[in-house]
């Protein structure tokens, strides 16, 4: 079979099927007389075999050994090209959330892509100082997107850093969000920490209220704990069970007890959050630490059952907790006193 026949065949162009032939990769079992490349049926299934190696990603210098060294085993070629393609992909993924990220900060130029790209390269060097001041300086006044910094915010580690990257990030207002949404939904739970507690740094921008409303079921105690100060302080009265553990716990307690102060402005929730504290302090597993907590919570309630529940636990068996609560319910008595008699004056 001559070389038009066989590119008629195979699909494999003249020019290619010679480039073959030089390589050593298929050469033509025999010539004809007038010198003209002839090949055989075995030749055209080497043809065959050539192309569907480079169909899945083979160099000819690969295809070449794949076919020749007989300890070049399949399975060892196709668990090379599982990961060199795993590899293509990530870096293709890369680029395409790069590219992503500037046509969503709209640059009117290239000078605008050049700032935005050199943001993007600050943002992801090995050094927590330089990723910082990219974050507060936003490279000299370049808008950059909002999928842009929550990419970085969700996968910043470094404290200082996160914390420039969520104030860069509320600047853009509900865009920030909707680019964390789906971060608020990850497998990974530091990523889930990272965007709830971003969103809770913004709880009036649009929808995020709802991705914080989810938040509050997550299997994480972290994730709940964020959302519940985020969403307690704007008065979601769900929050006071995780508030109520997080005195209990001695996690951010006194933030907790704050915002339980401000749920007890509600008359019709300060009874409840109180007999909650109530119920933690009469616990068998309350160690005078943890009561001590919760008399500091209570202090915070608005009412005078709260109040009350201090005056009895001034004569607690506790000597530890009898002080704090006296103490606490003499403070609160005075400033009761100064508020009636500023109301007389």
């Amino acid at each position: 079979m001559l070389i038009g026949d066989v590119a008629g065949h195979s699909g494999v162009s003249p020019r290619m099927l010679r480039h073959y032939d030089a390589l050593g990769l298929v050469r033509p079992t025999g010539r004809t007389v007038g010198g003209y490349r002839e090949y055989s049926t075995e030749d055209l299934r080497r043809i065959f075999h050539v192309e569907s190696l480079r169909s899945l990603g083979l160099s000819l210098k690969q295809i070449g050994r794949a076919l020749e060294d007989p300890a070049f085993t399949p399975s060892a070629l196709v668990s090379d090209l599982i990961r060199w393609t795993e590899d293509r992909l990530a870096r293709e993924q890369e680029l395409l959330g790069r590219l992503r990220a500037i046509d969503a900060s709209a640059p009117t130029g290239w000078q605008d892509v050049l700032r935005i790209v050199e943001l993007m390269r600050d943002l992801n060097s090995t050094n927590a100082a330089r990723r910082q001041q990219a974050a507060l300086a936003r490279s000299e006044g370049v808008s950059a997107s909002a999928e842009l910094l929550a990419g970085a915010v969700l996968a910043e580690s470094d404290p200082h850093v996160a914390g420039a990257l969520r104030w860069a990030l509320a600047r853009t207002g509900g865009e920030g969000v909707a680019a964390l949404h789906a971060g608020a939904h990850s497998e990974d739970v530091d990523v889930r920490r990272r965007a709830v507690l971003t969103i809770a740094e913004m709880p009036e921008a649009p929808g995020a209220s709802a991705v914080l409303a989810d938040a509050l079921g997550d299997q994480d105690t972290t994730v709940r704990r964020h959302a519940a100060l985020a969403l307690g302080r704007h008065g979601v009265a769900a929050t006071v069970p995780i508030l109520v553990d997080m005195v209990v716990e001695g996690c951010n307690d006194l933030e907790a007890a704050e915002v339980l102060g401000t749920l007890s402005q509600d008359p019709g929730w300060a009874d409840r959050i109180t007999t909650a504290l109530v119920h933690e302090l009469a616990a068998p597993t309350a160690d005078s630490a943890t009561r001590i907590r919760l008399i500091q919570a209570l202090v915070e309630l608005a009412g005078t059952a709260a109040r009350e529940v201090l005056r009895q636990l001034a004569h607690d068996d506790d000597r530890a907790v009898a002080l704090v609560a006296s103490a606490l319910a003499g403070v609160l008595q005075e400033h009761s006193l100064e508020d009636r008699t500023d109301e007389g004056s």
